[in-house]
Parts: structure tokens; C-alpha cells; sequence
């Protein structure tokens, strides 16, 4: 059975979606994560997931949106960002898409924190239509379920966690030489209840926020076999 929208004719596409209402949608950014790292990594990890949540259900996948809200990595090269709206409109596009052909349950995967805020808006907007969008990121769940695996230092972007689970699925584009560890410096005015339109360049010279050189393939095949289980939010079609 096809799990991939993109590998199936518009024929087999109309059997699922006359029986079935719930589709999955990952969504990521292309943006820099470190001189180890590969600008892919968000919308790489997202989609690794997403696919095989759809494998396990048998509830059909879309193609991975790669950019996403990145602006504040943008003076790192290769980050290709979008706006908010922008960003926001495209996923709701789809979704609307999906909702012709009768989807009425979105599940999507994102790999990138900064496209959450439009993502919330645009489930509440979608809601609105009559489609109940839910929206899973896969490093609060890890952190829930194996809080030991991975220091607070090792969890933050591009470091030892992120780095890890990149050593499982992509290996050959991950330079484990390069890697580097860069305690954040703080911005002499921020403090508790201070918002700031601060970008990364602004407390990190490499775009590591924490330590990376720990990272080890074993420990990303843990995380990504215990992290919660996105299936949990998708209901196994009866067929």
C-alpha cells in the first residue's frame, strides 16, 4: 500500500481520500545548524518522521514544506527563510487543498520551533473551517520521555541531541569534525520579562547554542525510537 501522496496516481489518491480523513504534513526550515550540521536538517528530521508515521498507520503523507520562519538565522549563509504570513498562508493553502478532497484531520510534523507561533494560528484558523489541525515537534517528546539521554546543554540547537539523531538518518552529510561547543553569551540588556528582537549572531559565532561534539549515532537511534509516538495521533484507518 502507497503512504507517499507524491508516489501515487490521482486514481489511488481518490480511493484513500474517499475512505479515509486524516492526512500528515511535515514542515521544517532550511537554515544553518552549526559547521557540522547540514542546513536541511529541520525539514530532513521532520520528514524522516513524518514517512514513517505513515508507514506504521497506513494514513498518507505529504511532501516535506522545507522553508520555514528562519530570519533570525539568516547572517549564517545558506539559511533560506520566509516570512511568517507567508509561511502561515502556504501551509493553509495545503491544508485547504487537502480539506477539498475531504481531509478533515491534519496531522503536522514540524522540526523547526520558530514556524510554531504561525503554525497555532493557522490551526485555529483551520479549525474554523471544519479541519482539526494538530501540529507534534519531536524534541519536546524526546526530552519527556528520555530526560537522561542528553544534557540541557546537549538539547539545544544544532548540539548533541539534534546532531545525534542526524548521525542516524544522514550520516554522510554530518562532518563530526567540525563539530564545536559554544556556551550562549547573554545580551547585556536582557533579563527576566525583556523581550528582544535578537537573532543568532547576536550570542553565537558558530550558530551552536551548546555542546555538539557529544553527539554519538547510539544515542540518536534511542531518542528516535523512544520519543513519544506521533502514531499516537494518528488514527489507523479502518479499511
Amino acid at each position: 500500500m502507497k503512504v507517499l501522496l507524491h508516489e501515487m496516481s490521482w486514481t489511488e489518491a481518490k480511493e484513500y481520500f474517499l475512505k479515509i480523513d486524516i492526512t500528515i504534513l511535515p514542515v521544517g526550515s532550511n537554515e544553518q545548524h552549526g559547521p557540522h550540521n547540514p542546513l536541511g536538517t529541520d525539514h530532513l528530521i521532520a520528514k524522516a518522521i513524518a514517512e514513517e508515521t505513515a508507514k506504521r498507520t497506513g494514513v498518507v503523507c505529504l511532501q516535506v514544506i522545507p522553508f520555514g520562519v528562519s530570519s533570525h538565522h539568516k547572517q549564517l549563509w545558506g539559511t533560506i527563510y520566509v516570512s511568517p504570513k507567508a509561511f502561515k498562508e502556504y501551509v493553509k493553502e495545503t491544508c485547504l487543498a487537502l480539506k477539498y478532497y475531504g481531509a478533515r484531520k491534519i496531522v503536522i510534523v514540524n522540526g523547526h520551533g520558530g514556524n510554531l507561533a504561525s503554525l497555532s494560528e493557522l490551526a485555529r484558523e483551520m479549525r474554523e473551517e471544519g479541519v482539526f489541525v494538530s501540529v507534534f515537534q519531536w524534541w519536546p517528546a524526546a526530552a519527556k520521555l528520555l530526560p537522561d539521554l542528553f544534557e540541557l546543554e546537549e538539547r539545544k540547537h544544532a548540539s548533541a541531541e539534534e546532531t545525534s539523531v542526524n548521525l542516524v538518518l544522514h550520516p554522510h552529510i554530518v562532518d563530526m569534525s567540525k563539530a564545536v561547543d559554544e556556551k550562549s553569551c547573554e545580551h547585556p540588556v536582557q533579563a527576566e520579562g525583556i523581550t528582544l528582537p535578537l537573532d543568532t549572531v547576536d550570542f553565537s559565532g558558530t550558530g551552536v547554542w551548546g555542546k555538539s561534539t557529544t553527539a554519538s549515532a547510539e544515542k540518536g537511534k534511542k531518542d528516535l525510537l523512544k520519543k513519544a509516538k506521533i502514531e499516537d495521533l494518528v488514527e489507523k484507518p479502518k479499511v
